[in-house]
């Protein structure tokens, strides 16, 4: 039997160790921490394809410049002296155009149409959890707020989605989202989109896997691959551990093992704050404020209230002032809320590349891939993307839908 390594325990790394375990693989996961210990625990764990684009667009050029002096922006990115910070940034700006949009999208949307399928070849295949079938609504203070979401919406239509998306009154929203306040006066309800507790399905992930004969070795951390043609494993404690194959899933740590191994594109945290809070009446389906970039989710019969794109290094320390930008932004557009309840707070590092697609395939290394890079996407592409990694490493096909993910494309790409 051919022995799997998988570097990192959140929804991609998990998911790629249950679809090799299809194909036969002995598979070891290694965490230095923990399943679902990075991005894929606090985040709002929505399962969009509606959603499921690129984050740059032409808007940022207004947008960014602004964001850069309010404290309470949703964007956040540190004035200091930080080059490679820099050079992200550049290079992201650079694909905030409606060219490079569309060209991100189009390769996107093969994957976000398989997407909610791969969750359900889990669950109908012996991961014990679920995912929530619900529409999401999405509010704004006034018309003018909503033209940029709405050409979004149309950009993903017009791409190969179909997503049932109507406008609704304040009344007929508050059926699902009591919590919804008098400022919001222009609101959609977008149907077709699911959601899930994030931590819960990564936990039923790698129970899953255990229970077919995988390992899980957690507070260890990896230092260095090699291969020339059979792969080894140094880890921090000196051991070092040999495979037929191994696959780099750590997210915005990624460049730490990938790039000597050939894989340059660049990846920046993302990072996204959230905590959770008690309502009066409870919500049935997530709640989407775009002009704040809050997204909200029903969460162990609390609110998760999820927020901010901090381009800060993913080890950095948990930075308060976030999680008091986004009630400020906030609370004038809910009622009813006790955010003096506030608990599970989390900062997670979501691993952003600079088009916009993430970086799933073969490295230059021999029998090395990586499959991450998704940035804000890693919960709803997860699954898809093991599943056509996994196909790809033990049959040597690469899926249609993985080829412009392909992680040797380069630092800079043709927009």
């Amino acid at each position: 039997m051919s022995r799997a390594v998988v570097i990192g325990a959140g929804m991609t790394g998990l998911s790629t160790a249950w679809h090799l375990q299809e194909y036969g693989f002995d598979v070891e996961v290694i965490d230095r921490v923990g399943v679902a210990a990075g991005s894929s625990w606090g985040n709002a764990g929505w399962l969009a394809p509606g959603k499921t684009i690129p984050l740059a667009n032409k808007s940022l050029w207004a947008y960014g410049p602004t964001a850069l002096f309010d404290p309470h922006a949703a964007l956040h990115v540190p004035l200091r002296v930080d080059m490679r910070l820099w050079g992200f940034v550049a290079e992201f700006m650079a694909h905030a155009t409606s060219r490079a949009w569309d060209k991100t999208m189009a390769s996107l949307t093969p994957a976000d149409l398989e997407s909610l399928h791969a969750f359900d070849e889990l669950i109908d295949n012996g991961v014990k959890a679920e995912t929530h079938h619900a529409p999401f609504i999405i509010g704004f203070e006034n018309d003018s707020q909503s033209r940029g979401f709405l050409a979004e919406v149309e950009g993903t239509i017009r791409h190969g989605q179909e997503i049932p998306f109507e406008r609704v009154s304040l009344d007929e929203a508050r059926e699902l989202a009591p919590m919804l306040s008098d400022s919001l006066t222009t609101i959609y309800k977008m149907g077709k989109q699911r959601y899930i507790e994030p931590d819960a399905f990564c936990q039923a992930i790698a129970n899953a896997v255990e229970y077919r004969g995988g390992t899980f070795s957690t507070g260890v951390e990896v230092v260095r691959i090699t291969s020339t043609r059979k792969p080894a494993v140094e880890l921090s404690s000196g051991e070092s551990l040999s495979a037929d194959v191994v696959v780099i899933a750590t997210g915005a740590w990624m460049p730490e093992l990938a790039k000597p191994l050939g894989v340059t594109t660049r990846i920046q945290a993302g990072r996204g704050y959230s905590f959770s809070v008690e309502t009066d009446n409870p919500a049935t389906c997530p709640v989407y404020l775009p002009n704040i970039k809050v997204a909200c989710t029903p969460y162990n019969g609390r609110f998760r209230v999820a927020g901010t794109m901090e381009f800060l290094h993913p080890d950095e320390s948990f930075q308060p002032r976030r999680v008091e930008s986004i009630i400020h932004n906030t609370r004038p557009l809910f009622r009813g809320v006790d955010w003096g309840s506030r608990r599970d707070e989390w900062v997670g590092s979501r691993p952003v590349t600079p088009d916009g697609l993430p970086l799933v395939g073969a490295t230059r290394a021999p029998n090395v891939f990586t499959n991450g890079g998704h940035g804000m996407w890693g919960i709803v592409l997860g699954p898809v993307s093991g599943k056509l990694l996994a196909k790809q490493i033990a049959t040597g096909e690469v899926d249609p839908i993985l080829r412009p993910f392909n992680p040797l494309r380069g630092r800079f790409t043709n927009f």
